[in-house]
């Protein structure tokens, strides 16, 4: 199996703020990806209305700058793989679940 070209994500929850275990996930996926020739895509898993944290997903930016991983797509960096907050795909879903 080639894994030249892949796609990866890094699909946190702002249910809370980013863990250690956490960053090493986005760590691991942006290492593969680059290593790999391919992308990563942050996308927000925000569909947890109940448990959502004020702050979490700005905290959750801040970090994952400060560690020096920047993301080919996301929030901020839009471009095929969007939208990429959970919240906003739920159509797309219901389009294949259909």
């Amino acid at each position: 199996m080639s894994t030249k070209n892949c796609k990866v994500r890094f699909a946190p929850s702002p249910t809370g703020f980013l863990h250690i275990g956490g960053l090493r996930t986005a760590l691991y996926n942006y290492l593969f990806a680059k290593n790999n020739n391919g992308k990563i895509i942050l996308r927000i898993e925000d569909t947890d209305k109940n448990r959502y944290v004020d702050g979490a997903i700005e905290s959750l930016l801040k970090t994952l700058h400060w560690a020096g991983l920047n993301f080919d797509e996301g929030p901020e960096k839009r471009g095929d793989s969007g939208p990429y907050f959970q919240s906003e795909r739920l159509e797309i879903y219901k389009n294949y679940a259909d």
